[in-house]
């Protein structure tokens, strides 16, 4: 049995900590021996990996700081096997090391980008999760996330044209463009009276800065009635009580968790020209308009609801189309494929 050691970037769980979980299940599957290693605070990690049977090594640093002396030192000494950096963090921590596989989950900036050199010292490859990535970040190699599939129900909601729900999944925030997506929807409720249109919103805010909060609560009061906050739901919830979902993102992503989630879904599917999402959607993907363009977003949704109504045996086709294209590249079965190919030419 081979061995395999994965450690995470940060204590507590955020998107590159779940596909640290979903690649220690899929290691685990293919016959490996999977240790996770982490820090005891912020622990949500390290208990996530304890609750599914994995052997934890559990450090005794309570900050960041900490927790790169303490891998590193860690590492060099009791390490076996192929060790799988899980971020920017566990990468500079072990730099030099061999046997590593460097994996980054976002885009490093400011002073953090020139630690990125040191951190893929002796790595045996760097990873990235898209080729807008890898484009910028020479020498490394594109690995998609993926995401499970969004169950629905047969019976999906009719669209009315008195009643045109458009959907929102995430955190609340400007980066994610919540405000545009906003101002959108109350544009084209002032401009067009004999239609509605409304916005179901699921997410918290996490992470965001008050500052940013105000700035998005002042964006949803204008909406009045037409805003339903669902709070934090599964997706399934928000997509089976929408028509549209909008991923309005203003910052560059670096791939596109809820787009894949959304083509998995079989929802029609409206996206900002933002990094990477593009790319996720596919070269010639129709429904793409200018991030921070509130009036162009408004124009898009009014046409996709048209089609909605008018023609939705044309919308449905590509909403298929985007469903084998999540089959085929962001899937759990696309996922394992592609650890299994780097575990078989390195470990």
């Amino acid at each position: 049995m081979k061995k395999l050691t994965i450690a995470t970037n940060n204590g507590d769980i955020g998107g590159g900590e779940v596909m640290l979980l979903n690649i220690a299940r899929v290691a685990r599957s293919l016959g490996h021996h999977v240790t996770v290693v982490g820090p005891a605070e912020p622990s949500a990690l390290v208990e996530a990996t304890q609750d599914e049977g994995f052997d934890t090594i559990v450090l005794p640093a309570t900050t960041r700081k900490h927790y790169i002396a303490q891998l590193r030192a860690w590492d060099k000494k009791h390490r076996e096997g192929l060790l799988w950096c899980n971020g920017l963090v566990p990468s500079f921590a072990t730099a030099g090391h061999p046997n590593r596989i460097v994996h980054l989950h976002q885009f490093p900036e400011g002073k953090l980008k020139y630690l990125v050199p040191i951190a893929r010292r002796k790595a045996l490859v760097t990873l990235v999760p898209s080729n807008f990535v890898s484009d910028q970040i020479s020498g490394t190699e594109t690995f998609y996330n993926w995401v499970n599939e969004v169950p629905m129900p047969l019976e999906r909601r009719t669209c009315s044209p008195r009643n045109i729900k458009i959907g929102f999944l995430g955190r609340p925030s400007e980066i994610k463009g919540t405000d545009v997506l906003a101002y959108a929807i109350q544009e084209l409720n002032q401009e067009f009276p004999e239609e509605n249109y409304s916005l179901v919103l699921a997410g918290e805010p996490h992470f965001v800065d008050k500052r940013s909060q105000e700035k998005i609560q002042y964006a949803l009061s204008a909406l009045g009635q037409n805003l339903e906050l669902l709070g934090w739901v599964e997706p399934s919830t928000l997509m089976k009580n929408i028509d549209i979902l909008v991923v309005p993102s203003t910052c560059n992503e670096v791939f596109g968790l809820v787009a894949a989630e959304t083509m998995s879904a079989k929802v029609p599917l409206i996206i900002s020209d933002a990094g990477a999402l593009p790319e996720i959607l596919g070269e010639g993907y129709p429904w793409v308009y200018s991030k921070s363009c509130a009036s162009d977003l408004a124009r898009m949704i009014r046409r996709m609801g048209k089609e909605l109504l008018q023609s939705p045996e044309e919308l449905q086709h590509t909403v298929e189309n985007l469903y084998w294209r999540w089959f085929e590249y962001f899937s759990p079965e696309a996922g394992k494929a592609r650890v299994e190919e780097l575990l078989k030419r390195y470990c």
